[in-house]
């Protein structure tokens, strides 16, 4: 009997690429941008419709407010301000999805607010007590071994370990950042060789050639990535045939 492995593949859409149609029947769950980085009720609307026909989970993508620099700069602002904004956000996309009688599934926060709640206690917390508000039976994707997956678990809310099909990590799993060269993977062939040790052993390679434990109940894939849909369909082709599908 040939063992199959099952993963999920996550993709941020809602964000102005237009794609959202081309890469639904794609993935199994989605991200969907609800104001703060980009978005609006029209999008909202038009994503989650997509969504549901293709049966794709739904989840909230929250960021600090800031579409100038489309969610990537970290905003100061006081802890009410931030919980107010995520919490605003969030409920945007909670109101379409009880008109089309759709359950949120999980929320994933964006770029730099996603990258601080990593490594930073308190916006950790603001984004745990957010969460909270929404159901414990709700999923938080976060990183493995991040500030804000010990949090979580700490509150008792339900955590997805998020691992990036298209990015590549520091030896401390912090994600290369976007101003170096080699941040992102452009590449199918270098995605499923990224993904593979992941899925399989539970490792990933870091920029510098050292191998660290890496845990991944989800996999993101950028909707925003370049050539993201001839990508993602050669991905899924290279995975399939080494026994791993997409769910």
């Amino acid at each position: 009997m040939i063992l199959v492995n099952k993963i999920d593949i996550n993709c941020d859409l809602g964000e102005g690429m237009g794609n959202e149609a081309l890469l639904m029947p794609l993935i199994s769950s989605c991200n969907i941008a609800c104001g703060g980085h980009a978005g609006d009720t029209s999008t909202m609307e038009t994503v989650v419709t997509l969504a549901k026909d293709y049966k794709v989970k739904i989840g909230a993508h929250p960021s600090f407010p800031d579409q100038e620099n489309f969610g990537r700069k970290v905003l100061k602002m006081t802890s009410e301000l931030l919980h107010n904004s995520i919490y605003e956000q969030i409920d945007n996309l909670k109101t379409i999805l009880d008109k089309q009688n759709v359950p949120l599934h999980h929320i994933k926060p964006h770029g730099a607010l996603y990258n601080l709640a990593a490594v930073d206690e308190n916006t950790a917390s603001i984004i745990v007590d957010v969460v909270k508000r929404f159901g414990n039976e709700i999923f938080l994707y976060v990183p493995f071994q991040s500030i804000i997956s010990e949090t979580a678990s700490k509150e008792g809310l339900q955590v997805k370990f998020e691992a990036f099909a298209d990015r590549n990590y520091n030896q401390d799993l912090t994600l290369v950042s976007r101003t170096e060269e080699h941040a992102v993977i452009h590449d199918s062939e270098a995605m499923f060789q990224h993904m593979y040790p992941m899925i399989i052993d539970g490792k990933v390679t870091a920029i510098n050639g050292v191998e660290v434990e890496l845990k991944a109940d989800t996999f993101c894939v950028h909707g925003d990535g370049e050539d993201v849909v001839k990508n993602l369909k050669d991905l899924i082709v290279k995975l399939r045939k080494n026994n791993i599908e997409i769910s």
